[in-house]
């Protein structure tokens, strides 16, 4: 049996390193502003490009287009360290990378990865991934957004819904998935398009008003006649969902970590507040019913932290895809909902201060809904694990 493909996932003293560095940024940068960006809705544009000046935005990347051609689960202890402090922040990143730079990268031609990937990189602008819409969101082969090619250019009508880093000031970009045409079978045949912002007939809609992130930057989109060159097409033609399912695998992992940070972020401000608030004489930390709540969050931490991080494992070890899909289906699937729980812990912890938004036990309650959500829901993670199973599971 190849011991490669079962890596041992206890974090590098590199990796520590380097989860200080980032924890360092995080403390400074974004933790005394979280709270007034979740009030006023508000996207800090400069914070996202200090992150790129840092680094964050290029870990994986080759350095051919700036990036640091590091690992995968160096890029995991980024999304884990800002998540800690500010979910938002958290999903910017993990959304720029895992859906911005990632399918050019992976899949694009070397035209396209120049044109795109430096200032992607380097932080200075973001893309989105444009595949759910209204009709399409679990079921995205229900896809209704069309291109049709039309002398040497793609015209592209339809809409989007819920596009993370799609309508900033500094997007640079939405690859969409679309009908193309039709297979041989009579299914649709869907293909990825890049259109770039600001290309008549592309808007991006009123930002939503949303129950938590309200850092981050989504939008709903539409297209109505919208031209772009018959180059845009990223990828072969007719693998758009393909390559977008695959894309998938990586961000599972990389939502995991976001909520490992989610979880980290409970104990830290739980173990605090039992410490100060007082209570029949002495601090609240002292009676079994809180004592016993924070040391659930401790065991939630440890496993999904040690899921997390043996998922990323596989992958930077190159391990067989069907092996690292079911890691990536279980490391999302337990620690999202481990996030919900422990949201829901910290909360009452907290007691009455808890349902206040000026702790921030109340922001994390209202992020940590859409980790068994986003980037395929907790139902669809259990349909995929079943399946690595050998389940005929529909």
């Amino acid at each position: 049996m190849n011991a490669n493909l079962f890596p041992m996932f206890e974090l590098s003293r590199e990796h520590e390193e380097f989860r200080r560095v980032v924890r360092d940024f995080a403390e400074a940068e974004i933790a005394p502003y979280a709270a007034q960006w979740d009030r006023d809705h508000h996207f800090p544009v400069d914070v996202v490009q200090k992150m790129g000046d840092l680094g964050l935005f290029g870990l994986t990347a080759p350095e051919e287009y700036g990036g640091a051609g590091g690992d995968f689960t160096s890029l995991c202890v980024a999304i884990e360290e800002l998540g800690r402090v500010d979910q938002s922040m958290g999903i910017t990143l993990e959304a720029g990378v895992g859906l911005g730079i990632n399918p050019i990268l992976t899949y694009g031609s070397d035209e396209q990865r120049q044109q795109w990937l430096p200032d992607l990189v380097a932080g200075h602008a973001l893309a989105g991934f444009g595949l759910t819409e209204p009709g399409a969101g679990s079921d995205a082969g229900a896809t209704r957004t069309r291109a049709e090619l039309v002398n040497d250019e793609w015209v592209v009508n339809g809409s989007k819904q819920f596009i993370t880093n799609s309508g900033s000031t500094i997007t640079s970009l939405v690859t969409v998935t679309a009908r193309t045409g039709e297979r041989a079978d009579g299914k649709p045949e869907i293909s990825a398009i890049i259109v770039p912002s600001g290309t008549p007939g592309f808007t991006a809609e009123k930002p939503y008003d949303k129950l938590g992130w309200h850092a981050s930057d989504t939008h709903p989109l539409s297209f109505d006649g919208v031209h772009v060159p018959a180059q845009n097409l990223l990828g072969e033609r007719g693998r758009g969902y393909a390559q977008f399912l695959a894309t998938l695998d990586d961000g599972r992992v990389a939502i995991a970590a976001l909520a490992v940070g989610l979880i980290q972020g409970c104990l830290d401000l739980c173990l605090t507040y039992a410490g100060e608030r007082q209570t029949f004489g002495g601090p609240i930390g002292r009676k079994q019913g809180v004592a016993f709540q924070i040391a659930d969050l401790e065991v939630m931490l440890h496993a999904s932290r040690l899921l997390t991080y043996r998922a990323a494992a596989l992958k930077d070890a190159g391990a067989p895809v069907k092996q690292f899909k079911q890691a990536a289906a279980i490391a999302k699937l337990y620690t999202s909902e481990s996030a919900v729980t422990a949201t829901r812990i910290a909360t009452q912890v907290f007691g009455g201060y808890g349902f206040m938004e000026e702790y921030p036990v109340a922001r994390f309650y209202r992020d940590a809904k859409i980790l068994e959500i986003g980037e395929g829901t907790s139902e669809v993670q259990r349909m995929l694990i079943a399946r690595g199973l050998g389940l005929p599971v529909e």
